[in-house]
């Protein structure tokens, strides 16, 4: 992987100055990743590895908003954009079939708070659930197909929801934060940076995810202490090669 990176000169001080970044995705993380022992290089490889998921999968949602958007700013709409309507209220689980709900949920999640959660719910990519099961954040599952935490809580039945690939982690994660009633403040957060034309970075949203884990306001600070000492708010800005 490292040489990959090498190879394709895909650097983070050039994409922090602005450079796009390459489309590499990697299906699996590397089993050895906890074996470099420069803590910041096993940061950085890392976020070369996950940086360009994030992104695409970003990239997914802002084009689907834009045509969201333009099919609702027409007085007439084909069978085929009503077809694409409908599977989107199911997609963002929106039972009401309400357009305005639909604008909220349809929407990126800032790729600072993305790095900065998959950071630490997979301990920068060395954790079991990572290696194993290419769960990047932490996402709990009642049904059988998932991994059993070691030292579980005996009264606790929950597994770690597992993936076969790491994108479909990064999806099912976004669509968690867009779906999730847990969430809701943290949209309506996000709606309205919007309505005021702001940008949407990671510092501004993360307080909002107090209910992603049991420890609240603590994991809130833990969050926003790993964006602030990794500078991963520059990512925010980073733009996906074609």
């Amino acid at each position: 992987t490292l040489n990959l990176f090498e190879n394709l000169k895909y650097d983070l001080n050039n994409i922090r100055l602005g450079e796009s970044v390459k489309p590499v995705y990697l299906s699996k993380l590397p089993p050895d990743l906890k074996n470099i022992k420069s803590t910041s290089k096993r940061k950085d490889t890392f976020i070369k590895i996950i940086l360009p998921l994030i992104l695409d999968e970003n990239n997914k949602i802002s084009e689907d908003r834009q045509k969201l958007f333009s099919i609702l700013n027409k007085n007439f709409n084909t069978v085929g954009e009503r077809v694409w309507l409908k599977r989107r209220f199911k997609e963002y689980k929106i039972e009401d079939k309400d357009t305005g709900k639909l604008k909220m949920r349809m929407d990126i999640i800032p790729v600072s708070l993305a790095l900065a959660q998959a950071a630490n719910e997979s301990g920068w990519g060395t954790s079991r659930f990572a290696l194993e099961g290419n769960a990047l954040f932490g996402q709990w599952t009642w049904s059988k197909k998932g991994i059993s935490p070691k030292n579980k809580d005996p009264n606790k039945t929950h597994k770690v929801l597992q993936f076969q690939i790491l994108k479909a982690s990064v999806k099912a994660y976004k669509n968690n934060l867009n779906t999730h009633n847990a969430y809701r403040e943290f949209r309506e957060a996000r709606a309205k940076l919007r309505q005021e034309g702001k940008r949407i970075v990671g510092l501004d949203l993360s307080k909002h995810i107090k209910n992603y884990a049991s420890i609240g306001e603590k994991y809130v600070e833990i969050i926003e202490s790993i964006i602030l000492k990794n500078s991963l708010t520059d990512f925010d800005k980073a733009n996906l090669l074609p």
